[in-house]
């Protein structure tokens, strides 16, 4: 646009492009003063020193106050002080009903937490007590089973035990030829007679050979082991007025020792305790003959006779 090729046309460019921004600011902050709004655009207002009045005429100077009657000042005073009596009554009652309103409101939140805090102890306690009776309740389940299976070990315990028993009993019967069997379910017999029958005395030994006499404590059948003998016969302590036989099943070792005894079994014809006990006591402390080759436990018995005659 401009040919500034030489050096005098590029200082002249540059002296009027500054003495141009000089006239532009002169003018901006030294140009003509106006107003705003225009003084000739406001709205004229009469000259007056009261905001009220009345008449045509014109006052040049303030007026005088007009007169005011005693009534009228009585009044204003008057109300001036009712209302100076009334503001901080007023504001009293208003305080005083803020107050009542604050502490009722205090009051009822006060009554409110009070009334919560008691529904949920309420509901704690019974929580509690319904966590403590299911407690009770398990531990009462628990108890009963464990009784109820106590009692099922017991009476299995007791059958088998009787089983046991039962089976020694049948053996010593077979062993002893069911001495003294009262519900005659026995087969065979023994006797010299034509007439079937065990011919004998249930206080006899069944491994005797003769049929008559009282039979008593004798030697001979009143020890009973296989072929093993006793090596001494201890009698039983006779303390009662009580007589009759007792007929004891023992256990005896290889060693020859009695380990069991039990008075009292079949072909016994009294079974006071003063006499089972005392047999018993006697089987105990009798020794038979060692045998190795003895069943581990070989059964057996011996009978006893009581007798109040000597």
């Amino acid at each position: 646009m401009f040919n500034l090729d030489t050096k005098h046309k590029r200082k002249s460019a540059a002296l009027t492009t500054v003495i141009m921004s000089l006239l532009l600011v002169l003018m901006f902050y030294v140009g003509l003063t106006y107003l705003d709004p225009p003084e000739e655009y406001g709205i004229a207002v009469n000259f007056g020193t009261t905001d009220f009045g009345m008449g045509n005429k014109q006052p040049t100077k303030e007026l005088a106050p007009a007169p005011v009657k005693e009534e009228q000042v009585e009044e204003e005073v008057k109300e001036v002080m009712e209302e100076q009596v009334e503001e901080p009554q007023v504001q009293e009652e208003t305080s005083k009903i803020e107050e009542i309103t604050e502490d009722v409101a205090t009051q009822n939140n006060e009554e409110a937490i009070a009334i919560k805090k008691r529904e949920d102890d309420k509901r704690k306690a019974e929580e509690e007590a319904e966590r403590i009776k299911k407690e009770n309740e398990r531990k009462e389940r628990i108890e009963k089973e464990r009784l109820e299976r106590i009692e099922r070990e017991r009476q299995a315990k007791i059958a088998q035990q009787k089983a046991e028993e039962d089976a020694k009993r049948k053996k010593l019967d077979a062993l002893i030829g069911g001495v003294g069997n009262s519900n005659g379910t026995d087969k065979g017999g023994e006797g010299n007679d034509n007439q079937a029958g065990d011919k004998g005395k249930v206080t006899g030994d069944p491994n005797a050979s003769g049929y008559y006499g009282n039979g008593g404590t004798g030697s001979g059948g009143d020890y009973s082991l296989g072929n093993r003998k006793p090596l001494n016969k201890p009698k039983p302590i006779y303390e009662c007025n009580e007589e009759g036989v007792v007929v004891v099943a023992i256990e005896v070792d290889v060693n020859g020792k009695v380990i069991k005894a039990t008075a009292g079994v079949k072909g016994s014809t009294n079974t006071a305790q003063c006499l089972l006990s005392r047999a018993k006591e006697a089987a105990l402390k009798t020794r038979w003959q060692a045998d190795s080759d003895a069943p581990f436990k070989q059964t057996g018995y011996i009978r006893y006779r009581f007798s109040l005659s000597q």
